[in-house]
């Protein structure tokens, strides 16, 4: 991994980095000259529309040719690398993954550290950002700083993400724009396993016949039977797995298995089609886009379809102008259930000599073992359905008075329902297997043999959300003197937040296959954990004014102000009984000169644009409190006081009702420079912020009836720099090439926290010897910890006992932050005539994340490190030694002291599961996210056709990959088992990422 990452660097380094503005010199090219780069119009906070000399924080624009070079099928993934400062999480692999979006690292502990996203002018969600299709965008303005997200409040505290969709254009021609893309995905990266010993186990056997050790067990579900090698077995057909239903067994070659774990998963496929028609005239527009989505994931029957539907339009009438926006997006998955069916990690078992796909119809009585499910049968009796309907109606009001002033009105309903349910299908076994030559299971069902019973469930729920946003803004803009501007914004924000989830559910189908409430014959208690049932109402009510004056179109200031006043702070006055919302202020001012523009001398050939900015914000965060968090609410406990009543209890982890949001205060300094006529362009930018009263819980005196206080009790810092550059190293009518590329470095630490409070764990188990990813005072955010760490000698050689046991020191200990060194992106493109060729390229250097797989690994003898050792001799430890007579001696007793196959499998087995450090892997990884090559047909063909272009196309997303060495392929250290601040756990039931190669057409009429 060295040598890759010192390749990599070179290239970054010699061919150079992506530009911050990346539509800048694009814009520029397309416009003949016309524009230079600061007189680009970009859309900021609120809709204000601003030139980019005019912009005081650090801004990136991804436009739709970007967007769409590699087909993506949703918005989010074609941003990945094309953003610096932007880090893009899946927490998990599947037809319709989840993702973290966060820009610049993190501020708070227990809040919401991802960036806002804002949909034409309005606060939207993650959730729907991720299924509009990148084809209906028009750009995305990434506000990197917080001075243009001020004017959102706490809401924009960690960056904005303003989007915005396609609309017609004012032209007299009508325009038709057909898309189709068509894909095939594949599981990619899975672990690395060892091919010298198959299925078997140390201490089971099912004859009196044992090889170097051990015996072959056919319904074992570990590799820790005889070597491959061993002529007495080797190369041999033996019977497999349990009895099959007819009592026969499955014979299989007793060999390894070539691409063992690729058995599970099978090739998806995903179908994309769009419609997108344009018409307009010189005071009118109208935009209509259809898509279609239909995706089969690598996981048998695990579908999803999307239909979406945006249409806007708008009309001016004299001094009045009218817009509106209707979206629509429906959505249908169908999948197995992750909550009630653990496929991956039961599939991770299996021995490197079996072949899952032989067991596929043989349920689970008949799988290739008994300790563990049929992935299979899982994926066809533990299904999860989920229908949601999404309609978003945006109106947009704007009046003249006269040339100066004007008022908009911008208001959006934004109406979300989910309507989800989810069963288990239930196994009772009752098949007796006929196996009179294997007596031990003769006239015996599969409890015998290991299995259990599984009972039958439903489960449904109805989630419906109702979001109002609403805007009132009146807009002054006078030049005061002939070289002094100013632009005035004073407004009104209100959103109103409403969200209901009822759900029903459980035990027991009397009818198996009929999926309804009804047919359920015990029904969970209200306070079961497995049903939600609640209501939560919020409203923001918020006035702000944004003030731009400009000097000579060279120098320019910026000022926000924005005062919010939330329900989510509100107490009840226990005098009057009323209940009063609290207010907060935020605000932010900066300053951008030009002086290429203020000294024309320094305008020339090398150097032909410089911007230097900067600013300084402070912002609330409140995303820590949920609403009621402050007002006492009861609660429902289980099994309190009598099991099957339902009961009330004080809540004993309360927050207090004096806490107010956390203060974060940012400075941040920019400079943009363009050269050879914006042959080369940079753009760096450095920043600090602070966090002043961060929110967490601390534990209170057992004598006040609490067990902890969640209220203001720390404070926290981060620092970062990002640096973008680009070059155009040929450029001529029929070729040119573009290279882009660029450096992001974020540092948050943790300076205080409450009184006596050293650490706050985000996510904790005692398993792995007490493993979990906690903010500690005066280290780096966030940092893996461990319990059990080996004891080393000076030279870091592991310090094992007489009987070469490792020693542990008993502390818990660092093992690694969970955050990247940092993060470059690289992008290329070339084209000749029609002929276009691009890639796009991430690479992350450094951080740690926890891989759990190892366990399952190394228990099942799958590992690597588990069979790369003669195990009829056991396990000696590598690089360690023994203290001997108070010097350390290289190490050659085995494990335990027992030099045989069961001392191997006792390593493996059992203790490995106590080595924290053993689970803390190297999260570096390079990645080639985008390769794409596309062809525009001559117009010349098309003269006398009705078709205006064409263009063909073939990509591919994430075709290579390279992990850390450490990383056998365990996890993807993108993935995470959380949105939220606790990312650096990689779940064993996460599937391995994909990969997809595709092609796709372009055609507009």
């Amino acid at each position: 991994m060295k040598k890759l990452t010192k390749s990599v660097l070179a290239v970054v380094l010699t061919a150079s980095f992506t530009v911050s503005y990346a539509q800048k010199s694009k814009m520029k090219v397309d416009t003949a000259g016309t524009k230079e780069i600061g007189e680009v119009i970009v859309t900021g906070a609120l809709g204000i529309k601003k030139k980019v000399d005019a912009v005081v924080s650090a801004q990136q624009i991804v436009g739709a040719k970007e967007l769409t070079a590699a087909s993506a099928p949703d918005l989010l993934g074609s941003l990945s690398a094309k953003v610096s400062g932007l880090q893009i999480t899946q927490t998990n692999s599947s037809v319709n993954p989840n993702n973290r979006i966060v820009l610049r690292g993190v501020k708070t502990i227990t809040g919401d550290n991802q960036a806002l996203i804002v949909i034409d002018n309005v606060i939207s969600n993650a959730n729907i950002f991720q299924q509009l299709p990148p084809e209906s965008v028009e750009s995305v303005n990434v506000v990197k700083g917080l001075q243009g997200a001020a004017l959102y409040g706490a809401q924009g505290v960690n960056g904005v993400i303003i989007v915005t969709t396609k609309k017609g254009a004012r032209g007299e021609r009508m325009q038709i724009t057909f898309t189709n893309s068509t894909e095939i995905t594949e599981a990619y990266k899975l672990p690395l396993y060892q091919k010298r010993y198959g299925k078997g186990a140390v201490d089971d056997s099912w004859t009196s016949e044992s090889l170097d050790g051990t015996y072959y067990v056919p319904w074992e579900n570990t590799s820790w039977g005889p070597a491959f090698s061993n002529p007495a077995i080797g190369g041999k057909f033996l019977p497999s797995g349990l009895p099959q239903k007819d009592n026969t067994f499955i014979m299989e070659k007793y060999a390894p298995l070539d691409d063992m774990y690729g058995k599970l998963f099978y090739k998806g496929v995903l179908f994309q089609n769009g419609l997108s028609i344009n018409a307009g005239s010189p005071d009118a527009y109208a935009s209509l886009s259809l898509n279609r989505q239909d995706n089969s994931f690598v996981i048998l029957g695990d579908k999803m379809k999307r239909n979406s539907f945006n249409f806007k339009a708008g009309k001016t009438f004299g001094k009045f102008h009218i817009d509106g926006n209707i979206q629509y997006i429906n959505q249908v998955i169908n999948q197995t259930d992750a909550s009630n069916s653990s496929i991956y990690y039961n599939f991770i078992q299996n021995p490197t000599s079996s072949n899952v796909r032989l067991f596929k119809n043989s349920g689970r009585d008949g799988y290739g073992t008994s300790y563990a499910t049929n992935p299979f049968w899982s994926i066809e009796h533990v299904r999860s359905n989920n229908y949601s309907d999404y309609f978003s109606g945006i109106l947009s009001l704007k009046y003249d008075f006269n040339k100066n002033i004007n008022i908009t009105y911008t208001g959006n309903l934004a109406l979300t329902s989910i309507n989800s349910d989810r069963h288990n299908d239930g196994d009772v076994l009752t098949r007796k297997y006929v196996t009179p030559e294997v007596p031990f299971l003769n006239g015996q069902t599969g409890a015998y043999a290991g299995l259990s019973n599984v009972d039958s469930n439903y489960y449904q729920s109805l989630s419906k959300r109702r979001n109002y946003y609403g805007d009132l803004m009146l807009n002054f803009n006078y030049d005061l003197s002939d070289d002094l501007n100013l632009k005035f914004n004073i407004g009104n924000n209100i959103q109103d937040l409403q969200y209901n989830i009822v759900s029903v559910g459980g035990v027991g189908l009397d009818i198996p296959g009929w999926y309804h409430i009804k047919n359920v014959l015990k029904v969970d208690a209200p306070g079961s954990a497995n049903l939600d049932n609640f209501t939560t109402n919020s409203r923001i009510v918020s006035a702000f004014l944004n003030a731009d004056l400009a000097f000579r179109d060279y120098l320019f200031l910026n000022a926000t102000y924005r005062f919010d006043q939330t329900s989510v702070f509100g107490t009840t006055d226990s005098g009057t009984g009323k209940f009063k919302d609290k207010g907060y202020s935020y605000y932010s001012g900066g300053v951008s000169f030009v002086p290429t523009k203020a000294f024309k001398s320094l305008q020339g050939d090398v150097l032909n644009y410089m911007k230097i900015s900067g600013n300084y914000t402070k912002v609330g965060n409140a995303s820590s409190v949920s609403p009621y968090a402050i007002n006492p609410v009861m609660n429902i406990p289980t099994g309190f006081p009598f099991t099957g009543l339902p009961s009330y209890i004080t809540n004993t982890t309360p927050t207090s009702s004096s806490i107010t949001p956390e203060f974060i205060s940012t400075i941040e300094a920019n400079l943009a420079l363009g050269f050879f006529n914006d042959r080369i362009t940079l753009d760096g930018s450095v920043y600090q912020t602070s966090t002043d009263d961060l929110i967490t819980t601390a534990t209170v005196s057992s004598g006040s009836g609490l067990s902890s206080l969640t209220n203001n009790y720390g404070k926290m810092r981060m620092r970062g720099f990002d640096v973008d550059l680009g070059v155009v190293p040929i450029k001529s009518a029929d070729f040119q090439w573009n290279v882009k590329g660029s450096y992001a470095m974020s540092r948050s630490k943790i300076l205080e926290l409450a009184d006596g409070l050293n650490q706050v764990a985000l996510l904790s188990t005692t398993d792995y010897g007490g493993i979990g990813i906690y903010a500690v005072k005066g280290e780096d955010f966030a940092m893996i910890k461990g319990g059990n760490v080996f004891q080393r000698d000076p030279e870091g050689r592991v310090i094992v006992s007489d009987k070469g046991v490792p020693l542990f020191t008993g502390q818990l200990t660092n093992l690694g932050r969970t955050t990247p060194d940092f993060i470059m992106n690289f992008s290329t493109s070339i084209r000749y005539k029609g002929l276009t060729l691009s890639g796009v390229a991430e690479w992350r250097k450094g951080g740690t994340f926890i891989a759990p797989i190892k366990s399952t690994l190394a228990f099942a003898g799958n590992s690597e490190d588990s069979g790369n050792f003669d195990r009829s001799q056991g396990y000696v430890v590598p690089n360690s030694v023994q203290l001997v007579n108070g010097s350390y001696v290289v190490n050659t007793t085995p494990y335990l002291n027992d030099a045989s196959y069961q001392g191997a499998n006792s390593y493996f087995g059992p203790f490995t599961r106590t080595i924290s450090e053993y689970y803390a892997v190297d999260a570096t990884f390079f990645k080639i996210r985008e390769i794409s090559l596309s062809y525009d047909l001559p117009k010349s063909l098309l003269t006398n056709t009705f078709v205006n272009s064409i263009t063909f196309g073939a990509y591919a997303r994430n075709p290579f990959i390279q992990y850390a060495k450490t990383n056998r392929n365990f996890a993807d250290p993108e993935t995470a088992s959380t949105t939220g601040n606790a990312a650096g756990y990689a779940n064993q039931t996460q599937y391995p990422t994909t990969r997809a190669f595709g092609f796709n057409i372009k055609a507009t009429f």
